[in-house]
């Protein structure tokens, strides 16, 4: 069984030479493009740094909207249907109209 490659794959040492001397690193800077991409990198030097900085990237931040919260509501079958039919956005068609209601 052959494993398959990309059709831009080096396949030849001149390719993999020519693939090296382009990259970034000591003989040629990153690219603004290349940059960009690590702008979000998260670099750490242990796995305790690395834990405290995902953690405050999973965290909201100021001027958020407050999440919604999940509750159980029992409606009727037929009821539900109905609501289901009206098409996609229907829990928030429900939200908009229960937070009419006093």
């Amino acid at each position: 069984m052959s494993r398959k490659f990309p059709a831009d794959f080096p396949k030849t040492q001149a390719d993999w030479d020519k693939l090296i001397s382009e990259a970034p690193g000591e003989d040629r800077p990153l690219t603004p493009e290349e940059e960009a991409k690590w702008d979000n990198a998260i670099l750490s030097h242990s796995l305790e740094d690395l834990r405290e900085q995902l953690a405050q990237r999973r965290t909201r931040g100021p001027g958020k909207k407050p999440a919604k919260v999940a509750v159980q509501l029992r409606l009727p079958p037929d009821v539900l249907a109905r609501w289901k039919e009206t098409g996609p956005g229907w829990q928030t068609r429900m939200a908009d109209l229960l937070a009419t209601v006093p």
